[in-house]
């Protein structure tokens, strides 16, 4: 028995001399993947923000009270499908609809009478021509009379002239001669009176012109008054008429209500009271704001994200994809805005809405693992210190 206690025992001191190499070797390959792995493998960079939510490609439209008054008819209700131009909120315009009926049928009265008043003025214009024109053949006509009256007192003259001279060279008698200047007498009294009656016609119908045109100006300004009023009617009409539609609150655009405050028939709202929210159909978008220090710069258009929504734990119900669209360029309130549209939404069994948060991831980068370790180094190194730790550094001098 000595010969196989003797192999045996040799088998063993052979062994052990064989497992410090192995392990040694393991460790080596170890290592050398652990290092392979740290410079050369790629790991993702996400930037994430907890400051997102999902919303439509359009905006919400809030739906405010545009007056104050007391609400007839209430007809918002939550997620209620509503056409533009449907009327949601009547709120009572009993005294502008009576002021709007009074104003009417004034209008109603104005109308005729302006009507009547345009046709008297027509008339009494057509009536000052035809005066006119009356005026200028009587004025003819009376040059004419005064022409031929003139005509016959100068021939009278000259025959009684000629009469005297005859009565002085013993031709005729003296009473020939004088009846001959009677003649005269009588003709140039006779145009006199002629020119006097043909002026005064003239003066007559020249008063009844400029009587014609007062008539005239007294009508055109009853005429513009009563077209002013008019004007003022049709501008209170106008007027009314919108404050009354300023009082039935439409939905400016089609979608769902998607809130509402609450409020009944009969009950007071103030101008500018937010009565609802109307969120318009169209494809869902995502949201975020991130720090500008970790985004400006480093999120593009294009990049991938995923969004794990709150209320969905996403080990059950997974991530959303999303890619990146648009990222403002200037801050607001120390938030970047950055919007990403959704390209899947792997379970299928998560009711995608507007409004649900959630935390969006952004893969902004791709380095190995040392890189990361010497980034987090310098991040640490460059933080800021407390006031705490500033003051127990030594100070600078002699001790």
């Amino acid at each position: 028995m000595s010969a196989p206690f003797a192999r045996s025992m040799r088998a063993l001191s052979v062994d052990r001399a064989r497992f410090p190499h192995c392990a040694i070797a393991s460790a080596v390959v170890l290592l050398g993947a652990w290092l392979a792995w740290l410079f050369g493998a790629k790991v993702s960079v996400y930037e994430v923000s907890d400051v997102s939510r999902l919303e439509t490609e359009r905006a919400a439209h809030s739906i405010d009270a545009l007056a104050s008054g007391r609400i007839e008819v209430f007809d918002l209700t939550l997620n209620q499908e509503v056409e533009k131009g449907d009327v949601l909120v009547v709120l009572d315009s009993e005294a502008e609809e009576r002021r709007l009926y009074e104003e009417r049928t004034r209008l109603a009265t104005l109308s005729p009478q302006i009507g009547a008043l345009e046709r008297v003025l027509s008339a009494y214009e057509r009536s000052l021509a035809d005066d006119r024109a009356a005026t200028a053949v009587a004025v003819r006509g009376g040059k004419a009379k005064h022409d031929e009256a003139e005509t016959s007192a100068r021939l009278a003259r000259e025959e009684a002239l000629r009469a005297q001279k005859l009565q002085e060279s013993g031709a005729i008698s003296e009473a020939e001669a004088k009846r001959a200047a009677a003649r005269a007498d009588e003709t140039r009294a006779a145009a006199e009176a002629r020119a006097l009656e043909a002026d005064l016609e003239s003066r007559a119908l020249r008063t009844r012109e400029s009587q014609g045109i007062a008539r005239i100006e007294d009508l055109r300004r009853e005429l513009a008054t009563l077209e002013g009023s008019r004007s003022t009617s049709l501008a209170i009409i106008a007027e009314l008429e919108h404050e009354i539609e300023r009082r039935t609150i439409r939905a400016p655009v089609a979608g769902r209500v998607e809130d509402v405050a609450i409020r009944t028939a009969g009950a007071w709202v103030k101008e500018g009271e937010k009565l609802g929210v109307i969120v318009p159909s169209g494809a869902l978008r995502v949201v975020a704001e991130f720090p500008p220090h970790t985004s400006v710069g480093r999120v593009r258009a294009g990049q991938t994200a995923r969004v794990r929504l709150d209320g969905y734990p996403w080990t059950q119900y997974g991530a959303i994809g999303a890619r990146v669209v648009s990222v403002a360029s200037e801050p607001r309130q120390g938030r970047v805005r950055i919007e990403l549209d959704v390209t899947a939404e792997p379970s299928g069994r998560i009711p995608l809405q507007h409004g649900m948060t959630g935390t969006t991831e952004i893969e902004v980068d791709a380095a190995s693992p040392a890189t990361l370790v010497l980034r987090a180094t310098g991040q640490l190194l460059e933080r800021p210190r407390t006031p705490e730790a500033k003051a127990s550094l030594p100070t600078g001098g002699a001790s």
